[in-house]
């Protein structure tokens, strides 16, 4: 899923760490500085002008991993998953907003995708305000492999709802997504999206390069792909849809 907007991290670090991320202007810096005691194995560019950061912290259960999105204004979203991509917490950089894991009828195990071809997950999550969301839904394996930049992804196909805490209907998002096994991430691909209303959108955002320590691209704190495409459509949001990890 893109997450799982994908259980708890030493209370210092939840309360220092995105305000941190918050007060990095676009300009301060030309490249993206991960939180002291944390390592980013790799810096993904994608399609729709973001970038995204990914890194593991030391004083983090073994298996959890970090992702920070941004776009041409800076940073904009932070989420934690574990090793079983189960999404745990996940903070709005721009809004000051939070949200982390509620009640799991189901929780999400890349491992069961791994081993049976599909997962099903159903869980809450609860908002800093005290909203609450559900969601339910599945990732299955598509039987296709693709190599972009290198690395071998593996197409999955998922389909996600999301309800109020009345059971109200807040939006359907169905399409297909991408994992590498060895770094149990997903990374979005195009998916077609409708909220309560009726009103649909269809997105595309596939990864596009991916830099390891030391390449030249690593830790870059500038989107390199379709930001022009971005500044001309007002109709679709510059951050892009849910960064896969909610992505799940």
């Amino acid at each position: 899923m893109v997450t799982k907007l994908h259980l708890s991290i030493a209370l210092c670090f939840l309360t220092t760490a995105p305000l941190a991320l918050m007060a990095l202007p676009a300009s301060a810096a030309s490249k993206f500085t991960p939180p002291k005691g944390c390592e980013a194995y790799v810096t993904v560019q994608h399609s729709n002008c973001q970038v995204s950061y990914h890194y593991t912290c030391s004083g983090d259960p073994k298996g959890d991993q970090w992702a920070v999105y941004a776009g041409a204004d800076g940073p904009y979203y932070m989420s934690k998953i574990d090793s079983e991509t189960r999404w745990l917490e996940s903070y709005d950089l721009v809004a000051g907003e939070s949200e982390q894991m509620g009640n799991e009828t189901e929780p999400a195990s890349f491992s069961d995708l791994l081993k049976t071809g599909r997962d099903d997950y159903d869980f809450t999550t609860v908002s800093n305000n005290g909203e609450v969301r559900r969601y339910k839904g599945y990732d299955k394996l598509a039987g296709s492999t693709v190599t972009i930049d290198g690395v071998k992804l593996e197409e999955t196909e998922f389909s996600l709802r999301s309800y109020g805490a009345d059971g109200t209907l807040l939006s359907k998002r169905t399409g297909k997504q991408y994992i590498n096994r060895d770094w149990r991430l997903f990374f979005s691909g195009e998916e077609d999206f409708e909220n309560g209303d009726g009103e649909k959108e269809h997105t595309k955002d596939l990864p596009v390069t991916f830099a390891f320590p030391g390449d030249a691209g690593f830790l870059s704190a500038t989107p390199q792909f379709g930001c022009d495409q971005m500044m001309t459509n007002t109709t679709t949001d510059a951050q892009g849809p849910i960064p896969v990890a909610f992505q799940k």
